[in-house]
């Protein structure tokens, strides 16, 4: 059965990216979508996967879109562990690799999009966090992602050569975040995506550092789908211009 499912995935997939129209994700005279999509996606994607998948169900009326976020490597775990899910979207190539490596993925993935980390301060910057290398500063409570999730792996990068010991390392971005909102840290390094949606809460800080430590985020249909045919269109559709600007304007950088 599993290899029948596999088949039909791939097929879907190649048919999508043959005749498919990627403002629909509907094939030429094929039947559009229909059912239940199960998509897994990073937590920085939480606001634009949201709209994006109310906009992708007001495309194909029916289909009812539910999404699972949190942190790339978890989620990459669910999936090598037998979880049914559709559509994978990590915020690393390496998170997503392990997916891949594990024969989950239906075709090879595709960068959609890239983020980039800012300082996260409460707002009005109480602290006065100018630079990276105010982290250091003894006594100010900083929160990390855990260096297994992309996030913070990419802090690392952007800290190498700074000595900063955070309060807290969490499991996802938005965990991170939360810290920094509720007043429990003074400053989180964060995706500049996130840092915009909470921008009523929190300020962010860009600072140069960054720009070693980009992530690319890459989205595949996964091999075992229930829904091989809503898989692909979901794909197309988030690869499309109509999702692409919904991305972009969130802060998302085009790959």
């Amino acid at each position: 059965m599993r290899k029948i499912l596999a088949g039909l995935a791939a097929a879907a997939v190649l048919a999508t990216a043959a005749c498919g129209d990627p403002a629909t994700g509907a094939g030429d005279g094929g039947s559009a979508p229909a059912g239940s999509l199960t998509v897994l996606a990073a937590a920085s994607l939480t606001e634009s996967f949201t709209r994006i998948g109310k906009d992708f169900e007001a495309a194909h009326p029916g289909l009812k879109v539910t999404f699972s976020f949190g942190g790339s490597s978890g989620l990459a775990q669910q999936i090598t562990s037998g979880a049914p899910a559709d559509v994978f979207a990590a915020a690393s190539p390496k998170t997503m690799q392990t997916v891949v490596d594990a024969g989950d993925a239906a075709g090879t993935p595709v960068t959609f999009v890239r983020n980039q980390l800012v300082i996260a301060v409460p707002k009005g910057n109480p602290k006065a966090v100018a630079k990276l290398s105010d982290l250091t500063r003894p006594g100010l409570k900083v929160a990390l992602c855990a260096e297994q999730v992309p996030c913070g792996a990419a802090a690392k990068t952007a800290l190498a050569g700074l000595a900063v010991t955070p309060v807290t390392q969490e499991q996802d971005v938005k965990a991170a975040l939360a810290k920094v909102k509720l007043g429990e840290v003074d400053a989180a390094l964060v995706y500049r995506t996130d840092a915009r949606a909470a921008a009523a809460a929190v300020d962010g800080i860009e600072f140069p550092e960054s720009a070693k430590a980009i992530n690319d985020y890459p989205i595949v249909a996964l091999k075992h789908a229930p829904n091989p045919a809503a898989a692909a269109a979901f794909v197309a559709f988030v690869r499309s211009g109509g999702g692409l600007k919904v991305l972009t304007d969130a802060g998302f950088q085009k790959p």
